[in-house]
C-alpha cells in the first residue's frame, strides 16, 4: 500500500488542505474504519484504496482493507450485476444468487468479529454487499459505496440488490444521476487521483522514450491513447472505428492499453474482439498490461497528444482525470462521471459516436495550440476538483455528519 505521507502532499495541494484534514480527524481519532472490496489490484476502487487506508491511520483512525474471495461462478454473477446496474439486460437465476450468496457466507465467517466491532465499515460496490445480511451485531454504521453509473439499471438486477441495499445506514454516489430511491440517507463523493502514485508522478523524458521504445511506438508521430481495461463499456472497438475513419487525413497513431482484473471475467474475450478490430493495423498498438504497470501508464499519457476515454457507461472514469492532469485534452464518451471532468470545447470534448470522435480528433490534430490551451486548463481543474485531498476530507465530513446524525435524504458533502 502507499506509504506517502500528508506531509509530502503540501507541495502539490498547499498546507490548508492539509491542516483541515487534521483538525477534522481530531474528532474522529481512534475510530476503527473497514473498507471491503473485490480485487486489491486492477481498477479504480483498488487505487483509491491503496492511498486512502493508510493515509486514514496517518490521521489517527484505525483503517483496514479487506478484500472478498470468491469463485468462477460468483464474480460471473457479479459481473451480471455490474452490467445490470449499468442497464444491461442479463439474467439472474436461482444458481446465480445461491453461487452469490453462498461466496459471501464463506467470507463472512472470516470477516464477521472485525466488520461488526467497527465503528464504520464502507462496502465497494456489489461484490460483498450481502455482507450485511451475515452481519447481525453490527455496533457501526454501515455504508454501501457504489462506483457504477447506476441511473438506469435492469430492474431485475436492481430489485435484488435494493432489497440488500435498503439494509445499510447510508449509500455514497458519484453523482447525482446514479443515485436511486432508497430508504436512507444517499451522499455524493466524486473519486479522486492520487498525484505522487507512479501512475501520476512527473516522469523523465528518458523513461518516457523507454517505454515508448519498449513498445516500439513512434515519438515522432502524434500519438492518440485510450487506457482502460478491456471492456465492452469502455467501447475500445469503438475507438478503433474511430480512428480508423481519419483515412489519413492526419498523421497520427493510437494506443490501447489495458489489462484486467480479479474480478472481471470478461477481459479476454473482449481483448480477442480488439485484436480483430484492430486487424493487424501497424498504426494500432493493443497492450494487455500487467496490474502494477502504473508507471508504464503514466509514460504513455504522458506522451499522448491527445487522451481517449470513449465509453458507453462509466462510473467516473479515472484515467481521465489522470490524462487531464497530465496537461492533456480528453475526447470522453458522453456519459457518467466523464461529464463532470471533459468540460466541452474547454478541457476536452464529449462524443457519443465514432465518427464524433473522429472529428474532434482530427480538429484538435490540425491545431496544435488548442491542444495545448485545453490540457493547461485541464490540469488546472483536475487539482481544483479532483485530488485526494478533497476526496479523503469529504469521508471525514460524511462519518462526522453521520456520527452526529445528519438524516436528510440526500447531501453533497
Amino acid at each position: 500500500m502507499n506509504s506517502r505521507t500528508l506531509s509530502e502532499y503540501r507541495r502539490v495541494v498547499g498546507q490548508p488542505p492539509i491542516s483541515q484534514l487534521q483538525q477534522l480527524a481530531r474528532s474522529l481519532e481512534g475510530a476503527t474504519v473497514v473498507h471491503v472490496n473485490s480485487t486489491r489490484e486492477g481498477g479504480g476502487v483498488a487505487e483509491i484504496l491503496n492511498w486512502k487506508v493508510p493515509l486514514m491511520n496517518e490521521l489517527g483512525l484505525i483503517a483496514s482493507w479487506e478484500v472478498i474471495e470468491g469463485n468462477d461462478d460468483f464474480f460471473h454473477t457479479t459481473k451480471a450485476f455490474h452490467n445490470g446496474l449499468q442497464g444491461n439486460s442479463v439474467p439472474l437465476t436461482k444458481p446465480m444468487i445461491e453461487a452469490y450468496e453462498s461466496v459471501v457466507a464463506k467470507n463472512a465467517e472470516r470477516l464477521r468479529p472485525l466488520l461488526e466491532q467497527a465503528d464504520f465499515v464502507f462496502i465497494h460496490d456489489p461484490q460483498p454487499a450481502f455482507l450485511i445480511n451475515l452481519c447481525p451485531n453490527r455496533r457501526g454504521k454501515w455504508f454501501w459505496r457504489c462506483h457504477i453509473d447506476a441511473s438506469r439499471p435492469n430492474r431485475r438486477i436492481w430489485s435484488y440488490l435494493r432489497s440488500i441495499v435498503n439494509q445499510y445506514d447510508a449509500s455514497i454516489f458519484s453523482m447525482p444521476a446514479f443515485t436511486q430511491r432508497l430508504d436512507h440517507p444517499q451522499f455524493l463523493i466524486a473519486p479522486s487521483i492520487d498525484p505522487l502514485s507512479d501512475k501520476n508522478c512527473e516522469l523523465s523524458s528518458r523513461e518516457i522514450d523507454s517505454v515508448l521504445g519498449r513498445f516500439n511506438i513512434s515519438d515522432e508521430i502524434p500519438l492518440l491513447t485510450q487506457v482502460s481495461r478491456f471492456d465492452r463499456f469502455k467501447d475500445p472497438v469503438g475507438v478503433i472505428e474511430a480512428f480508423n475513419m481519419l483515412n489519413g487525413s492526419v498523421d497520427a497513431q493510437l494506443v490501447l492499453a489495458g489489462g484486467g482484473a480479479t474480478d472481471d471475467p470478461e477481459g479476454a474475450a473482449v481483448f480477442e474482439e480488439v485484436q480483430e478490430a484492430a486487424a493487424g493495423n501497424r498504426r494500432i498498438h493493443l497492450l494487455m498490461l500487467p496490474a502494477d504497470a502504473h508507471r508504464t501508464i503514466n509514460a504513455l499519457q504522458r506522451a499522448s497528444t491527445i487522451v481517449i476515454q470513449k465509453s458507453l457507461q462509466e462510473g467516473f472514469g479515472l484515467t481521465v482525470t489522470e490524462a487531464m492532469w497530465k496537461g492533456k485534452p480528453v475526447i470522453g464518451g458522453n456519459v457518467g462521471g466523464i461529464c463532470l471532468q471533459v468540460h466541452n470545447h474547454h478541457t476536452g470534448f464529449l462524443v457519443d459516436t465514432p465518427e464524433g470522435a473522429a472529428l474532434r480528433i482530427r480538429q484538435l490534430l490540425n491545431q496544435p495550440d488548442r491542444i495545448e490551451e485545453m490540457g493547461i486548463t485541464a490540469r488546472r481543474f483536475v487539482a481544483e476538483n479532483f485530488l485526494l485531498t478533497r476526496h479523503l476530507r469529504e469521508y471525514l465530513t460524511l462519518m462526522l455528519g453521520v456520527r452526529r446524525g445528519i438524516e436528510n435524504n440526500l447531501i453533497a458533502v
